[in-house]
């Protein structure tokens, strides 16, 4: 299929599925004109990348998952045991930002309840305006 069908079958752009390429994720067979053609393996590649990017994982990352990943009824599986040490290591990093995130929540928590009852009329003025 040619990259124009890739996006429609998948709702990614096809400058994002160039750039896919250009990361070594996807890798089309080229026609001697130079036009890309996917196999339709290619549909449910793009769609672990787009799970594995929205789990937090660089294309960098994603590069060297995808050759240990498969699929089992739509659902991403570890085919190497090796893919288990980087998905744990990659784990403990996103749930270090997690701990990070909700300590700057709280502190802004904090530091917005100290506000007197006039700024907070105030700022709730800003948001409705906005």
């Amino acid at each position: 299929m040619r990259i124009s069908e890739l996006e429609r079958r998948t709702g990614v752009s096809q400058r994002l599925l160039r750039y896919y390429e250009e990361q070594g994720l996807l890798r089309p067979r080229r026609l001697p004109s130079g036009y890309r053609v996917y196999a339709e393996a290619d549909v449910t590649t793009v769609e672990h990348i787009r799970n594995l990017l929205a789990a937090g994982l660089s294309t960098t990352t994603i590069a060297d998952l995808l050759p240990c990943m498969g699929s089992e009824g739509g659902r991403l599986i570890a085919d190497c045991p090796e893919l288990l040490v980087d998905l744990h290591r990659e784990r403990a990093r996103l749930s270090a930002a997690i701990t990070e995130l909700t300590t700057a929540r709280s502190t802004l928590d904090q530091v917005i309840a100290t506000a007197p009852p006039a700024v907070e009329h105030a700022a709730a003025q800003l948001r409705d305006a906005g």
